[in-house]
């Protein structure tokens, strides 16, 4: 009786508690059976353990999972551990091996051993015969779980490697060839776009892709999912308008222009348009007539630059260049940049040296990315709150694993405030109280600028605390690693060190038993985030694997939280007098709302920036699958000869050499289909940009988007084709056969690789976006 009522409520806890998750029955079932293997296993040698794997490799090669090899997997891999990092795997973490290996995404809670769940479902699919790359959030983990899981994988007979930027195209290569790959996900997706520009099929690094597993997927798979990422050639520098710039900056807003109340949006008023003429030397009416479009366009960047993007808080002015500030991890985004002329016009705001315009050659969503893998799975500790996400974008389930010692974290009620500066000095007030009994404190704030105020008020205090704003991730691993220690006061953004667990006492643990004493470390929110999801994570880096800790949000009614999502607050509310303090329930109740709205307002625009970006994934596969015909095969050689018989022919007694002159065609035609695909993603952003105009004639943007872009595509085939005949109809053949250079076939000298901060969608979807606002906030 009791077993049942043990079964009956875990899975009332499921229901109520984990909207979106499996069921772990079939899973728990076998945990007994793997135990049962262990005294077996432990017998073996080193090398017996091996050769047992390579067994399990042979029968299981390119079949499914049943019950009888999940279990030998895990118990293979939890010895190897064992063995390798003298760790035996907790029944939790081989539930997550299990969730992982039948293609899930698991959640488990910080501190329970993610990255060894991850390597041994990595190893299981790689003894079934898969090759598996494991995607991480940066270089810096995929490095280091690579090296730390190392002889973990050799012990199962699997081999290991990883990517990063300073890796050379034979590293890659290298790389690529092992049994399972470690890469940050814009590493593997940069050398997809590398892949997809060569000419020679030696020059490929990247096989065809089989099995990814996610860490952080919550990150990846949602916060990352619509971010293009660029294959860019170089053209020239930008051309960003420096008089414009000089005649925004002198604006001033509510007079020269205005903005919409969520900062997406800025135009100018009658005087400011009146303003912006005069300095240019024109009639105002001339500004908006079909002749100025290029310097009204200039204004309008110059203006989204000037008005709605903050130095700090949007971007960082670093070593003379403009770096973007990802607003999903509170970090700097090395290789971001926003899209057209908006990253000229703030180097222009800001007077530093303009950066490489580039021609974009090709690019690829995060989203687009991970469908190319026939299997996914991915693991997290905050993937309940994106379950619908994850089911809707991936046809991925939830599996949620239990943590293996109960969480005994505090997580206090938030504390709300008046105004930001009241709330402030109720934070200075908190820092200061817990650090006097020396509990270790971490701080979670929302950008860089408020990172660094805050360490400014402290040290006018006198309180000394580490301020992380996300810039090297090896250096905030070790960081972020110390600060579980006696009296440590850290200040970061919400992603700096994340992937590195905070021990109480510190990596040494000197002062642990102290710690745990005094109640664990205290994390303080400065703010909500504009997803439940992302509290989680501030408050998952205390108490983990069953250690004390508590965790405490601030926050203001005019947080920008409030202010953007649901600035229309209840009267009545009132603050105490004297600290602002506010105890109102509808505070609380407005707070929650606001948040609510900014989810379901990121949801929308998730869901809208696929609609469109799934015809050009589309368009991209099948143009993908011809220019691999063009690149294995002697295609080209057959297209220029039926068009010019008699110039092939002599190209081909010049050659006397039937690869040479497959590979001169090869490369003539690919040439082509490339600068056409180029062509064709800079046609698709002009229809973007302009879909809203169509919007305004009642058409709808997407059913217009797909008229223009679907039959503009038909005729990039025949047309690479036409062109490539041309070039050989007009080439001078000399004795090395065509000079590509003078025949025109000339690709950028110069790469490079970024991702595009970018929202797609001009005013019309901006409307929608007001829509969905509008609706949520009537419910």
């Amino acid at each position: 009786m009791a077993a049942l009522i043990s079964r009956v409520s875990k899975k009332l806890r499921r229901i109520i508690q984990r909207p979106g998750s499996v069921e772990l029955t079939r899973y728990e079932a076998l945990l007994p059976a793997v135990e049962k293997l262990e005294p077996e296993l432990e017998k073996l040698s080193d090398e017996e353990l091996t050769e047992r794997a390579g067994k399990l490799r042979e029968t299981l090669k390119d079949t499914a999972f049943g019950d009888d090899q999940l279990v030998e997997v895990c118990a293979l891999g939890r010895e190897a551990a064992r063995r390798a990092l003298g760790e035996r795997a907790f029944d939790v973490q081989v539930l997550g091996t299990m969730g992982l290996l039948t293609k899930h995404v698991v959640q488990m809670e910080t501190g329970e051993g993610k990255t060894l769940a991850g390597a041994l479902a990595a190893a299981g699919y790689a003894i079934r015969g898969k090759r598996v790359h494991v995607v991480t959030v940066n270089d810096y983990l995929a490095r280091r779980d690579a090296e730390w899981m190392g002889l973990v994988y050799a012990l199962l007979g699997v081999s290991v490697g990883w990517v990063e930027p300073a890796h050379s195209r034979e590293e890659r290569k290298e790389a690529y060839a092992k049994d399972v790959t470690y890469g940050a996900v814009a590493e593997i997706g940069f050398d997809v776009l590398r892949d997809r520009l060569v000419t020679h099929v030696d020059d490929l690094v990247q096989p065809a892709p089989e099995v990814a597993i996610v860490d952080e997927a919550d990150s990846v798979l949602v916060d990352e999912a619509r971010v293009p990422l660029v294959m860019a050639g170089s053209i020239d520098r930008s051309d960003a308008d420096e008089e414009v710039a000089k005649i925004v900056r002198r604006l001033r807003l509510n007079l020269h222009y205005e903005t919409d109340s969520e900062g997406r949006n800025a135009w100018l008023t009658d005087a400011g348009s009146s303003v912006v003429a005069k300095s240019l030397g024109i009639e105002v009416d001339d500004l908006f007539n079909e002749q100025a479009s290029d310097r009204l366009a200039a204004v309008n960047v110059a203006l989204h630059a000037h008005a709605l993007l903050t130095r700090d808080v949007d971007y960082l002015v670093r070593d003379g260049k403009v770096q973007l500030i990802n607003a999903a991890r509170g970090r700097v985004a090395e290789l971001q940049r926003w899209p057209d002329g908006l990253q000229a016009a703030v180097e222009a705001k800001e007077q530093v040296t303009a950066t490489d315009r580039g021609e974009i050659l090709d690019s690829i969503t995060v989203q687009a990315l991970l469908a190319r893998y026939p299997e996914v799975a991915g693991m997290t500790g905050t993937a309940v709150a994106v379950a619908e996400q994850l089911r809707e974008f991936y046809e991925l389930e939830v599996a949620v694993i239990p943590p293996n010692t109960p969480n005994i974290r505090e997580d206090l009620p938030d504390r709300i405030f008046a105004s930001p500066s009241q709330k402030l000095r109720a934070i200075e007030e908190e820092i200061r109280t817990v650090h006097e009994t020396g509990r270790p404190i971490l701080v979670g704030t929302q950008d860089v600028a408020e990172s660094e105020e805050l360490a400014e008020k402290l040290a006018k205090v006198d309180l000394e605390c580490v301020v992380l704003n996300a810039r090297n991730d090896a250096e905030e691993a070790a960081i972020i690693a110390e600060a579980g220690k006696k009296g440590a006061v850290t200040v970061s953004t919400q992603m700096a060190g994340r992937g590195t667990d905070i021990r109480l006492g510190g990596t040494d643990g000197e002062s642990r038993d102290e710690v745990v004493e005094l109640g664990g470390l205290h994390v303080i929110g400065t703010a909500r985030y504009p997803s439940s999801r992302l509290d989680g994570q501030l408050r998952g880096r205390s108490g983990r694997q069953g250690d004390p800790g508590s965790a405490i949000f601030f926050a203001s009614l005019n947080d920008e939280l409030v202010l953007s999502n649901a600035p229309d607050v209840p009267e009545g509310i009132t603050d105490d007098e004297e600290t602002g303090e506010i105890t109102d329930p509808a505070a609380l109740r407005q707070l929650n709302h606001a948040q609510r709205v900014a989810e379901g307002v990121d949801l929308e625009i998730h869901r809208n920036t696929w609609r469109y970006t799934r015809l050009i994934e589309r368009q991209r596969r099948d143009l993908l699958v011809h220019r691999d015909k063009v690149l294995r095969t002697a295609y080209a050689a057959e297209v220029l000869e039926k068009a010019h018989p008699e110039k092939f022919g002599e190209l081909k007694e010049k050659l006397d050499d039937q690869d040479k002159l497959e590979q001169v065609c090869r490369e003539v035609l690919l040439f082509h289909i490339d600068q056409l695909w180029s062509d064709h993603l800079a046609y698709l952003t002009d229809v973007r940009e302009s879909i809203h105009l169509r919007a305004l004639a009642r058409e709808t943007p997407l059913d217009e988007f797909h008229r223009a872009a679907i039959p503009e595509f038909h005729k990039i085939i025949a047309e690479a084709d036409s062109r490539a005949a041309k070039t050989l109809e007009e080439a001078e053949l000399t004795d090395e056969g065509i000079d590509l250079g003078d025949a025109g076939v000339r690709r950028a000298n110069t790469t490079w690789t970024y991702l595009v901060h970018d929202n797609p969608f001009d005013s019309d979807f901006e409307q929608t976006i007001k829509k969905v606002r509008s609706m949520i906030k009537r419910k």
